[in-house]
């Protein structure tokens, strides 16, 4: 009976902290508990914490100038860069209108030594079609006085060659 007693007169207490009786005593143990812990943290935690954070606003100030300073040399890359290909684009260019040039002049000296050696030709063709000319008027002349004296001879004529000859030139010269 007794355990149950002490049971019955617990309940009949309530919550112990709820016990106005024990209010100063856990008061008491709550401020030392609270002073203990505002201490460690105080000493402890808190300037870790502290350093913690300085050291990452220092990384992270320190990052950003790194990629600031970055940034501006990325920039002045990209402007060399640009620099750079409008220069070999230039010069390229002058390449090409020197091997246009170069390819001009070339074609020009094969055109003029073509036409050259077509002039040749021609003179050298005309002088030979002047020699066929010449060789064969005088060929035809010389058929046509033969032609001329046996067409007398066959109709019964006497053959006069200077009257032949007169003839002939006479007719080729129109």
């Amino acid at each position: 009976m007794a355990t149950t007693e002490t049971a019955h007169e617990a309940a009949k207490a309530g919550m112990p902290q709820l016990d106005f009786s024990t209010f100063p005593n856990q008061i008491f143990w709550l401020l030392v508990t609270l002073a203990v812990i505002f201490f460690v943290l105080r000493t402890v935690a808190l300037p870790r914490i502290g350093g913690i954070l300085t050291t990452r606003r220092g990384q992270i100030s320190g990052d950003l100038a790194a990629a600031e300073e970055l940034k501006h040399k990325a920039l002045e890359a990209e402007k060399a860069y640009n620099a750079a290909l409008v220069s070999a684009r230039a010069e390229a260019g002058k390449i090409v209108a020197a091997a246009k040039a170069e390819i001009q002049a070339d074609l020009n000296a094969a055109i003029a030594k073509a036409d050259a050696e077509i002039a040749a030709k021609t003179a050298e063709s005309a002088s030979r079609i002047d020699e066929i000319r010449a060789a064969a008027s005088d060929v035809v002349a010389s058929v046509a006085k033969d032609t001329a004296a046996e067409l007398v001879v066959a109709m019964g004529g006497a053959v006069d060659a200077r009257a032949i000859e007169a003839a002939v030139t006479a007719r080729l010269k129109g």
